[in-house]
């Protein structure tokens, strides 16, 4: 099954396909690591024993840290070596990814190659619209400007899959459309 989510009328105006197939692309090439999987696998271990509470707490904590200089959950998710792949695949894109989410299955960040404004994305589209729609779900998000990363962009989110096909996450590549210009 493959669930496909459009939204918003500016991606109908604005998104070239050739933007929404590398967008495509790059989500489907990463939802397919092992790093990736394995990663997601273990932060769905420890995420299980979380409650709401927790989640929500931990969220608020996210935000709060958000652009301060003390910050040290965002740097101990920053700065783990799967942040550091999705980094180095962000920065060897030439500026046409903006930003690289890795999510485990209640919508908490694992991985980022550059810092969100969020912790917990499981209340967005991009997490609600693959992850939780199951093996094969995309979803493209309406080109505007985000607010993480400041750049104009387009979303682009898949659901992640463990070796056996089951649903365990969700990845989200932001790509700048004025590259495919």
């Amino acid at each position: 099954m493959l669930a496909l989510c459009m939204c918003g009328s500016a991606q109908a105006d604005d998104a070239s396909n050739e933007l929404v197939n590398f967008g495509r692309t790059q989500a489907a090439h990463i939802a397919a690591r092992a790093d990736v999987i394995a990663q997601v696998e273990i932060q769905n271990q420890i995420s299980a024993m979380l409650s709401e509470d927790d989640i929500a707490l931990l969220d608020s904590r996210w935000q709060q840290e958000f652009g301060s200089s003390d910050s040290p959950l965002i740097h101990r998710l920053t700065n783990n070596p799967l942040s550091d792949a999705l980094r180095t695949m962000q920065l060897s894109s030439n500026e046409l990814i903006t930003e690289i989410i890795i999510m485990d299955n209640r919508g908490l960040n694992v991985a980022q190659s550059s810092i969100t404004s969020d912790y917990w994305q499981g209340d967005e589209a991009k997490w609600q619209q693959t992850f939780q729609l199951g093996p094969g779900a995309e979803h493209v998000g309406e080109m505007k400007q985000d607010d993480s990363t400041g750049s104009f962009q387009i979303q682009v989110s898949r659901t992640i899959t463990d070796r056996n096909g089951q649903a365990i996450g969700a990845v989200t590549v932001g790509v700048a459309p004025v590259q495919f210009d």
